[in-house]
């Protein structure tokens, strides 16, 4: 029997298996989520969060990593959410990114957790909202979410985080890339990693180009910045913070966070909404009014907008 708010009062003191546990109910979608879910939400809204996303190979979980390391050097609670690929047996996370963050897994004020999309496309897992809410309530005051690096898919970062930071690296055609998958314009941060290598100056000018390309910017608008780091000797970490907090400061002024933040809940109670209904909807398919209406469709004599009509309708009660 899981005690729910004995959970969440010791997930807030910081107690990493309270946390865990939280986000195995998460993924579980278990029944005591709910419970959990309403004690958690006083707690809420306070974590500043910031989505990682870019190509497989532009040192990802490398870049994490160091991130983790300069914000604990200001003395922030950090979470962290790799989302990995998912196991074709077990449907968990494939990489575990928990592996190459090694340095941090002792540190009692660092969480991370790797979760695996189980076929969610967009690079992010479908459970990744309620559990950025675990973290947050828990007093992360930063979560950094780590994508699974999906390419032209990999857009839906940027309804989840408060910024989104774009990874590139030299030699990769990643600025042809970001052009073709409509990640210019999900990037508040743009960040050339291994910028040891050759091709690393031109890669920047190249975006910085394609940048100035983009829409029209009023004046007030953010101007998204170029960051060169090498990530696995963390350099060029301190300016991605610099970066990462003169966004953060826009955001607040401009209103902007708000802005995101309810745009945010929206699309999570429309996901809760919908899953809810295609739970109903399935319930159906034993029923005979939904083998009625299926028949009538294929038999023709019945379109499947009306038919949905009216499935919609028996749902509703409308």
């Amino acid at each position: 029997m899981v005690d729910v708010p004995t959970l969440v009062e010791q997930a807030r003191q910081g107690r990493p298996r309270a946390v865990a546990r939280l986000i195995t109910l998460v993924e579980n979608a278990a029944p005591q989520l709910r419970e959990a879910m309403a004690a958690l939400a006083p707690y809420t809204g306070r974590a500043y969060t910031v989505g990682l996303t870019g190509s497989p190979g532009v040192g990802k979980s490398t870049s994490t990593s160091a991130l983790v390391t300069a914000y604990r050097r200001l003395g922030k609670r950090v979470g962290v959410l790799a989302v990995d690929p998912s196991s074709p047996f077990s449907g968990g996370a494939l990489l575990g990114d928990r592996v190459r963050m090694q340095e941090h897994a002792t540190d009692p004020e660092v969480f991370i957790r790797s979760m695996a999309t189980r076929g969610h496309l967009g690079g992010l897992s479908w459970a990744a909202p309620q559990a950025l809410r675990v973290l947050d309530g828990a007093g992360c005051e930063v979560i950094l979410v780590e994508t699974v690096g999906v390419g032209q898919s990999e857009v839906e970062i940027a309804a989840q985080a408060d910024t989104s930071v774009v990874l590139l690296a030299p030699g990769m055609g990643d600025g042809i890339q970001a052009a073709k998958a409509g990640i210019l314009e999900i990037g508040d941060v743009f960040v050339v990693n291994k910028a040891d290598r050759d091709g690393a100056d031109a890669t920047a000018r190249e975006l910085n180009h394609m940048l100035g390309l983009g829409e029209a910017r009023e004046p007030g608008d953010w101007r998204p910045p170029i960051v060169k780091t090498v990530a696995a000797r963390g350099e060029g970490m301190d300016e991605v913070v610099e970066a990462l907090e003169k966004h953060r400061a826009w955001l607040a002024e401009t209103g902007e966070l708000a802005v995101r933040r309810r745009r945010r809940a929206a699309d999570e109670i429309e996901a809760i909404a919908l899953a809810a209904l295609r739970s109903r909807i399935g319930d159906l398919h034993g029923d005979r009014h939904l083998g009625a209406l299926a028949e009538r469709v294929a038999a023709g004599e019945l379109d499947p907008y009306g038919a949905a009509d009216q499935l919609v309708a028996d749902l509703t009660g409308a």
